[in-house]
């Protein structure tokens, strides 16, 4: 998942091909790290399952500390932007995911699950910075005809980050679940197994810790490589008025919708793929499979990068959403590899969906797009609600049952897409002053 912010800026010191597009490596390098992190939630959310005997419903809780992010510092973090810059922005953000990583030492000490929620929500939110900073700096940093390539190559790192995450992760985190039952386990040898576990995780983020660290000080040492001019400041009132226009609701709605239902698949796909109606496989191995479903995402966006050179977006769209509604069912209603292959597959289809939503939304917006991406950006936190609402489906059901929850947000993705095919009236510009 990439996005925007509401925030500007002119151009580096030196203009385009100078020292400043050298700072193009640290950013791809942001875009990994950002969404590899991200995608490591599917792979800690079946160990915090395991650890703390939660309901589906309550260990998805995770998704929504964590999203939740999106809605509360998407605007603060466009603040900082117009007070520090991008780049010294960026290592407050870095710095945030770090000391998010590090929260999980007194998380694991003090046993309690909403420890855990209160460091993925500190991660998050410096993930949150990250990504305001991110996507309109690499803009920056090159020539303005080249800007869109820049970005599908810098996304193409995000999925990346999104592929190698889950696997890694999973060898990590879920190797010993998969050799030992905590549901045979009971009195000091549980409670030395969950002490054990918690200490794997500590391990894990403490590693990424150390990462970000040295990331922020490779940024803070570039941060003199670009002289920004800040742009007047977001007007939030005027930016949610955007919302009375229906193309642009209905994307921000869509992007709502989006986000949730990709996150909700990843987040349960763990738990699917290990039943014995499914794959019937151990969770380390399980989560391995998750790379696949991000990865789809990641193949997919180059081929729907060039289907959409030849057809409409937003029929593109509609179509994309239809596959997933067609796997989804498929999933639910089959078996064994059938069954979770196809949801596996899902991936695929989500290619091309936030760009693709995002750029419709938008469309039309002129003067006014930097506005109306800080609203949509703050739809990210789909992401924090549609997952519970799958997991109490799934508790008072079953998981095929909870299915229904994202197939119910790629039918509405769907209607989207055709009501998007259609042109939309631009907002004036202001007239040029003479």
């Amino acid at each position: 998942m990439a996005m925007t912010s509401g925030a500007e800026t002119a151009a580096s010191r030196g203009g385009p091909g100078t020292a400043a597009a050298g700072l193009a490596g640290f950013v791809f390098a942001l875009f990994f790290v950002f969404g590899g992190i991200t995608s490591l939630n599917d792979v800690l959310i079946p160990k915090l399952k395991d650890l703390f005997t939660l309901t589906n419903a309550q260990v998805l809780l995770v998704q929504s500390a964590f999203f939740a992010a999106y809605l509360l510092i998407s605007i603060p973090a466009s603040a900082l932007v117009h007070r520090f810059g991008y780049m010294r922005t960026a290592v407050i953000g870095l710095l945030f995911m770090t000391a998010g990583c590090l929260l999980f030492i007194p998380a694991a000490g003090s046993g309690l699950f909403g420890a855990f929620l209160f460091a993925l929500f500190v991660l998050a939110s410096g993930i949150t910075i990250v990504q305001v900073v991110a996507n309109p700096l690499i803009s920056m940093l090159g020539k303005p005809e080249t800007a869109s390539s820049r970005l599908t190559f810098a996304q193409a790192f995000n999925s990346l980050g999104t592929t190698v995450f889950p696997y890694a992760g999973s060898i990590v985190i879920l190797g010993s679940i998969a050799t030992i039952d905590p549901s045979t386990l009971s009195g000091e040898a549980l409670t030395a197994f969950r002490a054990q576990e918690a200490r794997v995780v500590v391990h894990t983020y403490i590693g990424l810790a150390i990462a970000l660290v040295i990331v922020a000080l490779a940024v803070w040492f570039q941060r003199t490589k670009l002289q920004e001019t800040r742009a007047a400041k977001m007007n939030v009132a005027a930016a949610f008025g955007l919302l009375s226009r229906p193309r642009f609701a209905f994307g921000t709605l869509g992007i709502f919708l989006y986000v949730g239902a990709e996150v909700t698949i990843g987040s349960l796909m763990v738990l699917y793929l290990v039943q014995s109606s499914t794959l019937g496989l151990d969770q380390e191995s399980a989560g391995k499979l998750v790379a696949y479903y991000w990865g789809g995402a990641m193949v997919g966006r180059f081929i729907g990068s060039a289907v959409l050179r030849f057809f409409q977006p937003g029929r593109v769209l509609a179509c994309v959403a239809t596959g997933a509604v067609l796997l989804l069912g498929v999933s639910a209603a089959t078996t064994g590899t059938v069954s979770g292959w196809s949801l596996i597959a899902v991936g695929l289809m989500n290619a091309i969906m936030f760009p693709t939503i995002f750029s419709l939304a938008c469309e039309g917006l002129g003067h006014r797009a930097a506005d109306g991406s800080g609203v949509i950006c703050m739809a990210i936190v789909g992401g924090a609600v549609l997952p519970p609402i799958a997991g109490w489906v799934s508790d008072v059901t079953t998981l095929r049952t909870a299915l229904i929850v994202p197939a119910i947000a790629y039918g509405l993705i769907l209607l989207f897409g055709l009501f998007a095919a259609r042109p939309v009236a631009p907002i004036e510009e202001p007239e040029a002053a003479h």
